[in-house]
């Protein structure tokens, strides 16, 4: 099943952020094809910054998800004033599968 990770960063961390980013890549990569897309949400305007991240995984249930999560380097770091995981459905894009 697919599982968006929404998580917004807290104020003040873009240090966190890049310190800890070589880490998080390492982390997303090494689960594989599980993550199905992922990068940084970013602020409005003329320069947007990373202001939080966004996660498409695909896994077996929400606390697995909730593991992936809590163990993702920028959250160890404690880049993240919040986290939401939610269920979610595929319907259009190269790597869903074909609508049942």
């Amino acid at each position: 099943m697919l599982f968006m990770v929404l998580c917004y960063d807290k104020p003040g961390s873009s240090a966190i952020r890049a310190e800890t980013r070589p880490a998080h890549l390492r982390y997303l990569k090494d689960a594989g094809n599980r993550v199905k897309v992922a990068g940084p949400l970013l602020s409005p305007g003329d320069d947007p910054h990373p202001v939080g991240s966004l996660i498409v995984i695909d896994a077996a249930s929400e606390g697995a998800v909730k593991l992936f999560a809590d163990n993702d380097p920028y959250s160890s770091a404690g880049l993240f004033e919040r986290v939401e995981i939610r269920p979610w459905k595929g319907v259009l894009g190269e790597w869903v599968p074909a609508a049942s």
